[in-house]
C-alpha cells in the first residue's frame, strides 16, 4: 500500500492501561470521522487537525512500537474513525509483523469495511470495541442532514458482523448522555446484542463537547445511572459502568 509514512496522521497516547482489556497499550487516535456526535470530545480529531506538536507520523508510531514491544503487547487504533483511515490497514499489518495484538475501535457505520478487515488475512484485529451511540433509528442525530434509515441499517449490520466473533474478542461501548440515552434506548441496544455481549456504559463528562451547547447538559446521577445499569442487566449479563 503506497501511504505517506512522514505524514502527520493521529494522536499516540504512548502507553495505557485502559484502552486495551488486560493489556498494556499504545493508543493512536487517528484524525477523520464521518459522524458528528454532539457530546464528542475528541472534537479536534473530528472537524479539524489537531496542533502539529501533539500529532505523529506514521513511522513515528511505528518506530515507538517497535522500541517498546518488551513492554507492550497491544496496540489500539481508535479516532475519530479509523475506518476511514487509508493508514489503517498498514497500521494494523506493521504492527502484528511486530507481534502487537490488535484492537480496533469503531463507530460502527460501514460495515463493508469491518467485514474486509475480519476477513483480511494480513489486517485482521484480535479485538473490536464497537461504539453505540444510541438506538439506531435516532442515529439521524449523529449526523443531522443524514439519511437515518441507512445509517441504521449500517449500524445494525455491524453489530451483527461483531456479534460473530468470541466473546472475549469484542466489546459494546455506549456514552450515557441525557437527551441521547434513555432507559428506551437502553432497551432497545439490549435488544440487538448477543447475550454474551461485554457492554460498557460510560458517564457523560460535559466540558469539551463537539456542540457547546452539550456543556451545559447535566449528566445523570448516581441513582439514574444505576438505574440505567439495571435495566441493561436485564438483558445483558455482562454490564459495566466505566
Amino acid at each position: 500500500m503506497d501511504i505517506e509514512k512522514g505524514k502527520k496522521i493521529g494522536v499516540l497516547v504512548k502507553t495505557s492501561f485502559v484502552d486495551f482489556p488486560g493489556r498494556v497499550a499504545a493508543a493512536l487516535f487517528l484524525c477523520g470521522c464521518n459522524l458528528r456526535c454532539p457530546y464528542c470530545y475528541n472534537k479536534d480529531l473530528v472537524t479539524s487537525i489537531p496542533p502539529e506538536a501533539d500529532m505523529n507520523t506514521f513511522s513515528e508510531v511505528m518506530l515507538h512500537l517497535e522500541k517498546r514491544r518488551n513492554v507492550l503487547s497491544g496496540f489500539v487504533i481508535s479516532g475519530g474513525e479509523p475506518t476511514i483511515s487509508p493508514y489503517t490497514e498498514q497500521l494494523i499489518y506493521e504492527a502484528k509483523k511486530l507481534g502487537y495484538y490488535i484492537k480496533l475501535d469503531t463507530n460502527g457505520i460501514f460495515p463493508e469495511k469491518i467485514k474486509y478487515f475480519l476477513d483480511s488475512p494480513i489486517a485482521k484485529p484480535d479485538f473490536i470495541a464497537l461504539d453505540i451511540k444510541t438506538s439506531p433509528s435516532r442515529y439521524d442525530l449523529m449526523l443531522p442532514g443524514s439519511k437515518g434509515d441507512i445509517l441504521e441499517k449500517n449500524l445494525i449490520e455491524t453489530i451483527n458482523l461483531v456479534s460473530t466473533l468470541p466473546q472475549k474478542k469484542r466489546e459494546y461501548r455506549t456514552v450515557l448522555v441525557p437527551g441521547l440515552v434513555s432507559e428506551k434506548d437502553i432497551q432497545q441496544i439490549a435488544r440487538l446484542l448477543p447475550k454474551d455481549a461485554s457492554w460498557r456504559l460510560s458517564r457523560f463528562r460535559p466540558g469539551e463537547c463537539l456542540d457547546s451547547n452539550y456543556n451545559n447538559i447535566q449528566p445523570y446521577s448516581d441513582d439514574e445511572y444505576n438505574n440505567l445499569l439495571t435495566i441493561a442487566s436485564k438483558s445483558i449479563t455482562n454490564v459495566e459502568i466505566r
